[in-house]
């Protein structure tokens, strides 16, 4: 009985996971891309009158943990997306550009989609295509951070990190620096 409970939960999940992938019509008729239209789930939907909106006398800093495996080495990771569409987010309620400080920690599993397109054709024998998302975030104003133990953990040089993204000493020395900065952690990753 327990097996059998294993697999049904195991196939509802790949099904849910699949689900997530595609855009329902009545979400796809309403997204609009404020800024970064990189990937179809970067958008956001407007909504009227919203409570909480943009107060001037606040700047947004934000640090994003990015973490969790490499699931599918042929698509932009879903933490990289979830990254543009927090900043879209933030445009879309009134937040001007000049306001929004985003620092993502890359740590774990991850760290490879942060490997430079050289290094990453060589181990999966493709272009890395989270370099997209990275550049495009990094035009406006994202920073990256890889966590130097998960680097050395998992064997990537510090040549074939990408440019886009600095070497930290780890994420737990980020993620403190940036909440004694004022940053405040959001976990987008969901694994």
């Amino acid at each position: 009985m327990k097996n059998l409970l294993l697999i049904f939960s195991f196939l509802l999940l790949s099904h849910l996971a699949s689900a997530q992938m595609t855009m329902p019509d009545h979400i796809k008729e309403k997204m609009t891309y404020p800024v970064l239209d990189f990937a179809p789930w970067v958008g956001v939907i407007p909504i009227t009158d919203p409570v909480m909106s943009y107060d001037p006398s606040l700047t947004y800093k934000i640090a994003i943990d990015v973490y969790g495996s490499l699931k599918d080495s042929t698509k932009i990771h879903e933490p990289f997306t979830e990254i543009a569409r927090t900043y879209n987010l933030h445009i879309a309620n009134g937040v001007p550009a000049d306001k929004i400080k985003i620092a993502a920690v890359i740590h774990g599993g991850l760290s490879k989609a942060v490997m430079s397109n050289d290094a990453y054709r060589e181990k999966y024998k493709i272009d890395n295509p989270t370099i997209l998302a990275l550049q495009e975030l990094k035009k406006v104003g994202v920073e990256f951070y890889l966590c130097g133990q998960s680097m050395s953990f998992l064997k990537i040089p510090q040549e074939d990190v990408t440019p886009e993204v600095k070497v930290a000493m780890s994420a737990k020395t980020t993620f403190v620096a940036l909440d004694q900065m004022g940053y405040t952690y959001m976990d987008v990753s969901g694994d």
